[in-house]
């Protein structure tokens, strides 16, 4: 099996999905009550279905991803539903890629491990109050060809947030997706 880390396997994957949406992530959905009302900054966003979910709830939603097919799967199911989305095709694996993407409400980091030096930096990017909820395969998931053991969450990766950001909750559970982390932090 390919790994699915690169553009091409998930445009192909994107564009030979057909017109159903996923459903968003269940911890997200636990969640959302820690949210600070107002905008969201989704990353590697994919076609939607944590943007989708966040709309339907009011938010203000940028979709950022390195596809260009999921990026249009995401704008033709907004437009279908009456909702505005925004979305900047941004591949995350450029140290910079975060640079100028402004500041938001909440971020949301779903299935992606950011570089330590984003993710230290993500703070510049949260407004006062603001949530990063962060959520993947964890340190104990089981290596497999489509999860490599760099794209997976590890405790260490949080060691640049300590002065700025305060971790309200911190669950993991393991069943037959693997074991799954979920970092829920507000920005002091």
């Amino acid at each position: 099996m390919e790994y699915m880390g690169n553009q091409k396997y998930w445009d192909d994957k994107f564009a030979k999905r057909g017109d159903r949406r996923l459903h968003p992530e269940k911890s997200l959905v636990d969640h959302l009550p820690y949210f600070k009302k107002g905008s969201v900054l989704d990353l590697a966003c994919g076609d939607g279905r944590n943007t989708l979910f966040l709309l339907e709830h009011h938010f203000n939603v940028t979709g950022v991803d390195f596809s260009r097919e999921a990026l249009n799967r995401l704008e033709k199911f907004a437009h279908a539903n009456h909702y505005r989305v925004h979305t900047q095709q941004i591949d995350l694996g450029d140290p910079d890629s975060l640079k100028d993407i402004g500041v938001f409400d909440n971020i949301v980091i779903n299935h992606y491990r950011l570089n330590k030096a984003q993710l230290a930096a993500i703070d510049e990017h949260l407004s006062a109050g603001g949530i990063l909820f962060v959520c993947g395969f964890g340190h104990k998931h089981k290596e497999e060809d489509s999860v490599r053991q760099e794209d997976l969450i590890q405790p260490t990766d949080f060691d640049g947030l300590q002065k700025s950001m305060t971790l309200l909750t911190y669950t993991e559970t393991e069943d037959e997706n693997g074991f799954l982390v979920t970092y829920l932090f507000s920005k002091n």
